[in-house]
């Protein structure tokens, strides 16, 4: 059907007529068209964003233009507006560009997601046809998109609409009438539809060429109109762009030559893509797939390299969603010639874990995923080897070795409320001291270390918040990179309660989302096994008090029945508010001075603090065999309930006598066997008490006088830290050992005399002293007793000397022999900086370990992408280069950036002007 001209008297309805791609083509029209009657139509009408403009530039341009508003999908409202066009200038014209989308999934698209998108294009369409199907048209132009011809990820509603504009401009021609389709590619001028479009989604939209300017796409409307064809796709084609997609569509594979689809024998076979696997070592097999995993990525989200995609970040984080998902799998369909299900990123959420599936489908190894653990061939009564631990608590303590050098120096680390927390209260007025145990810094986090938005950040419960931090610094204490972890049979057991954050604050509306998982208490181990990659057990226990002192028996038992290889286990508090002040106030609960006085004469209540402290543990025989430094070992371990007791609070003496018993019969110790106990002791009037009757019964018992067991409390150094003090005592114990010194326990004027001490062999360590010597290795138990009426109890052991598997050799003397590397790395910037601020407090700290030894600690650390150098010969030198790094100055250092993955470095030193031996004699004191 030939086209005809348009006449100036008639009038040209354009739907959509406000919007930008409406408003473009009526100017066109106007200027080059010679139309002079135009009726642009909008849901807002002139009241629409520069309608007002629009108008007043078209009619400068000699036309007549009239802007209503009218709803197009209702058809009554659309024939009123048909119905007020005079007669001198009738409908000649008809522009169908109104639109809108709504992208999901298949499975997300519910009748009101697929209705809103085809009203507004298929029935509004079908109105206009059946409207003016009696008038004489000369233009019958209905805006598509190529969405429909292509298929588009994400796009079903919104192509099965243009789909049906198609098919209507077929019907009209078969009954004679004008009528074209134009199923347009991207234009660079941001519409309603294209300005929502994220980086991802503009490279969907541009995967078979770029986007058109305004005067192309205005030119492709004249030329597909001058055609007389029903249904054309105005869009920019790009072939070297188009032979990237996979697969290649088929309306283009006339036009690009696309990759033959390999058939199952290929995929399985010795040809194709398998049968080069087959060929290569595992190492080899795992980096191909990774690159093609990252290749296939970076093509999905529209960069131009590979650069942009880590190997090991999860691809939410990379910014998949559910649409993208879906289009990688179908790319790595087309490239591996596999039929992978629409949950392959969600199943295998890393490109490194992706790449490991795709070995496994293409050349039949059994992986990982595919094994079954079994317990049968563990030892059920193996000691537990704790390889690391990490903790922060009151007194400025960031460490255990910072929790020793205080309980040794008897430090009291109870200060007055916190003023950085936002608590409105008049301290003045309250019934109770204003004083307890507080963590410094408690709302610094590094967010960007563990890929963590900032708006999710704040709303996440401090706690996670401390849990994910002292997780990497357990990991690095026992030498391992935390970065390294992923996809191990590692578990997560944590005690906390709720802390109430945030529950009485207003959030910013961008974070809203964030609070149901950011604030569950249920979600606290899961959140240090996602960020971390552990796939082992992950629990949360709340047993009050005894929370952390559980997990630590949990963790054990999960190690010896084989459910997973190491753990991490321990506890957190933060005190968000201060209502359990309030609240222990009330039962007069608390101490006056708000200190612990263990099993003293002057106890008076509990003193409320925080923390978090973690251990990592594994079986000893585990250990052994990599290697790993034992701090100490979990000998045995018990856990049991108070029952109907005096009172639901009210702790039980005969309970807490059972559970130690069992405790010590699990460790096939007897009680003489123990020489020092890390008691619950929390200075309460009642407690305590029963607490030093059950002690007197059990390990009192049967032991010689002048081998007492002595009796102590961290709690009185830095408060009762509730879900983390039985692990914050577990810590104290390992590092008592380690030392064979027993630390005095504070705030005790003289032993209670609510206790008949004279009943057995125990005494209150109110002196630190040497421990005891017994010709065997140093135990101690550590008591957690819950309000919840869950009580705990853990036997801890000395470590035996493990012979150092590898020699250790002493560089010859000469230039260079002396400098030790110290090597940081950090997520950011000012993160370098600050780890570069805390290594020099530790080299000038007292009792600092030699300089040899923390060069040689750094290199386990994981490698983060900002990292420094420092060649330091002595402790000037490194204090010196540790300056400028935090200065952020080169002097004394070296820093950059890295990107991409761990590739070998090869160096080739010695040339030239350079020394005779130069490689030699690096390889001789490097350790590589």
């Amino acid at each position: 059907m030939l086209p005809r001209a348009l006449d100036p008297e008639g009038t040209v309805l354009i739907t959509g007529g406000t919007g930008v791609l409406g408003s473009l083509l009526a100017r066109h029209l106007v200027e080059h068209r010679g139309v002079r009657h135009l009726v642009l139509t909008s849901r807002s009408g002139p009241t629409a964003p520069g309608a007002r403009e629009l108008a007043e530039q078209l009619g400068a341009l000699g036309a007549r233009v009239r802007i209503a508003a009218c709803d197009v999908t209702d058809r009554e409202e659309l024939a009123e507006l048909l119905a007020t066009l005079p007669a001198e200038h009738p409908l000649t014209g008809v522009v169908h560009a109104a639109g809108v989308a709504d992208d999901g999934v298949i499975e997300a698209l519910t009748p009101e997601r697929i209705t809103g998108v085809l009203r507004p294009k298929a029935e509004a369409a079908l109105a206009l046809h059946e409207l003016t199907a009696g008038l004489d048209l000369a233009l019958f132009t209905l805006y598509s998109s190529a969405s429909s011809a292509f298929g588009s990820p994400g796009q079903a509603n919104y192509a099965a609409a243009n789909a049906f504009l198609e098919a209507l401009a077929q019907h009209r021609r078969t009954r004679g009438l004008t009528a074209t389709t134009l199923g347009w590619g991207l234009w660079a001028e941001e519409s309603a539809i294209s300005g929502g479009l994220d980086t991802t989604g503009l490279a969907r939209a541009t995967r078979v060429g770029g986007a058109l300017s305004a005067d192309e796409g205005l030119a492709l409307f004249d030329a597909a109109r001058a055609t007389g064809l029903p249904h054309l796709l105005p869009l920019r084609f790009d072939r070297s762009v188009a032979r990237t997609l996979r697969p290649v569509p088929a309306l283009l594979r006339g036009l690009v030559s696309a990759p033959a689809r390999r058939t199952a024998s290929t995929a399985t076979g010795g040809s194709g893509l398998a049968g080069r696997l087959a060929t290569l070592p595992a190492a080899e097999q795992q980096r191909l797939l990774t690159g093609l995993v990252c290749a296939e990525a970076a093509a999905v989200l529209g960069h131009t390299g590979t650069d942009a995609v880590a190997p090991d970040r999860v691809f939410k984080e990379l910014g998949f969603d559910s649409l993208t998902s879906v289009e990688l799998r179908n790319r790595i369909n087309a490239a591996t010639g596999l039929r992978l299900p629409a949950t392959l990123l969600f199943d295998h959420p890393t490109p490194v874990a992706l790449a490991g599936h795709l070995g496994t489908e293409l050349v039949g190894e059994t992986g990982p995923a595919h094994q079954v653990r079994t317990g049968a061939t563990t030892d059920l009564g193996e000691p537990i080897a704790i390889v690391g631990m990490s903790c922060r608590l009151p007194g400025a303590v960031r460490s255990p070795a910072d929790l020793w050098r205080l309980v040794r120096s008897g430090q009291d680390a109870i200060t007055d409320f916190p003023t950085d927390r936002g608590w409105d209260i008049d301290t003045t007025a309250l019934p109770y001291a204003p004083l307890g145990g507080f963590l410094d810094d408690v709302a610094g986090f590094d967010a960007g270390l563990f890929g963590i938005s900032p708006r999710e950040a704040l709303v996440m419960d401090p706690q996670q918040r401390l849990l994910l931090e002292t997780a990497w610094e357990a990991f690095e204490a026992a030498g391992l990179d935390p970065l390294a972890v992923a996809g191990e049979s590692i578990g997560v057991f944590a005690g906390a309660a709720s802390s109430y954050y945030g529950l009485d604050s207003e959030l910013p509306d961008d974070a809203a989302g964030y609070q149901l998982t950011g604030g569950a208490t249920s979600v606290i181990s899961g959140r240090v096994a996602y960020s971390f990659g552990l796939e082992g057990p992950a629990v949360t226990v709340d047993t009050a008090c005894s929370s952390s002192l559980v997990a630590v028996h949990l963790a054990v038992q999960s190690l010896r029945n084989g459910e997973c290889d190491m753990a991490l286990a321990g506890g957190v508090t933060v005190m968000a508010g201060f209502g359990v002040f309030s609240e222990f106030s009330r039962l007069d609960g608390l101490a006056e001075d708000g200190r612990c006085k263990a099993f003293a004469e002057g106890a008076d209540g509990t003193g409320w603090s925080e923390g978090v402290g973690l251990l990592l543990v594994e079986r000893l025989s585990d250990a052994e065999r990599l290697g790993h430094e034992v701090l100490a070992v979990v000998r045995g371990s018990a856990v049991n309930q108070d029952g109907a007791s005096n009172g639901l609070t009210a702790p039980n003496g005969p309970s807490q006598e059972r559970v130690i018993r069992q405790a010590l019969a699990n460790a096939c110790l007897e009680a003489s066997d123990v020489d020092v106990v890390e008691a619950h002791g929390t200075g309460t009037r009642l407690g305590d008490p029963i607490e030093a009757q059950a002690l007197l019964a059990t390990y009192g018992q049967d032991r010689d006088g002048d081998h007492p067991l002595w009796l102590g409390s961290v709690k009185s150094n830095i408060g009762h830290t509730q879900a983390a003090s039985g692990v914050a005592g577990v810590i104290k114990m390992v590092q008592a050992v380690r030392a064979g010194v027993v630390p005095a326990t504070l705030n005790v004027d003289e032993p209670t005399s609510h206790v008949d001490w004279s009943a057995g062999a125990v005494r209150l360590a109110v002196e630190s002293r040497a421990w005891p010597e017994t010709g065997r290795v140093r135990r101690a138990g550590v008591s957690s007793f819950g309000m919840s009426g869950t009580n705990a109890h853990v036997i801890i052991e000395q470590a035996q000397p493990v012979p150092v598997a590898m020699p250790v050799v002493v560089p010859e003397s000469g230039e260079g022999s002396g400098v030790v590397p110290l090597l940081l790395s950090a997520k950011s910037p000012g993160a370098l900086s600050g780890q570069a601020d805390r290594l020099r407090d530790l080299v000038t700290g007292d009792s600092a370990p030699q300089l040899s030894y923390v060069g040689s600690s750094l290199l386990s650390r994981a490698g983060l992408e900002h990292r420094a150098v420092v060649l330091a010969a002595d402790l000037n030198g490194a204090v010196e280069g540790l300056g400028s790094v935090i200065e952020g100055a080169s002097a004394g250092s070296v820093r950059g950036v890295v990107t991409g993955g761990r590739e070998v470095v090869f160096v080739f030193p010695g040339q030239g002007s350079q020394w005779v031996g130069m490689g030699r004699e690096l390889a001789g004191w490097s350790v590589v």
